[in-house]
């Protein structure tokens, strides 16, 4: 079969058989918009309680790439990176039986569920002695930061 001419389809001038992309609003060639259950790397939901104004709330952090309303997910996604060791939960509660100062750090609690590092995140914090006090520092600010 001999070659013919190029389809009379619409095409690129100069180049045959290619034809146009629309790339307007709602065209096949568009993505669709990011939803956040799209979105790819880490996502943590923080809820915080009883740390007082302008520190309670439940905020979304989504890291690699970053976003989402918790008020400072630059800052919270660098401490959590450094935190991240294979083989270790950053989010392990304090050890049973350890032994922790007797001092009360305030009324505050959180709770961060998600995913991180491609695992399940439930974790609860407060600041009910020494070590809990500690953990939660640790998680500034991820946490609000509560220091005197």
């Amino acid at each position: 079969m001999a070659a013919g001419p190029a389809s009379a389809a619409p095409g690129v001038p100069g180049v045959p058989g290619v034809s146009p992309v629309s790339v307007g609003p709602g065209s096949v060639g568009a993505p669709p918009p990011v939803r956040p259950e799209d979105r790819g790397g880490d996502h943590l939901t923080v809820t915080v309680r009883h740390a007082g104004a302008g520190k309670d709330g439940t905020y979304e952090l989504y890291c690699h790439p970053g976003g989402g309303s918790h008020p400072d997910v630059r800052r919270a996604c660098r401490v959590l990176d450094g935190q991240t060791r294979w083989g270790r939960d950053t989010f392990a509660p304090v050890q049973e039986g350890s032994v922790c100062t007797l001092q009360y750090g305030g009324p505050a609690t959180a709770h961060i569920t998600g995913t991180w590092a491609g695992r399940p995140v439930d974790a609860r914090y407060d600041r009910r002695d020494g070590c809990a006090i500690s953990r939660w520092d640790g998680l500034v600010p991820v946490l609000p930061g509560l220091g005197r």
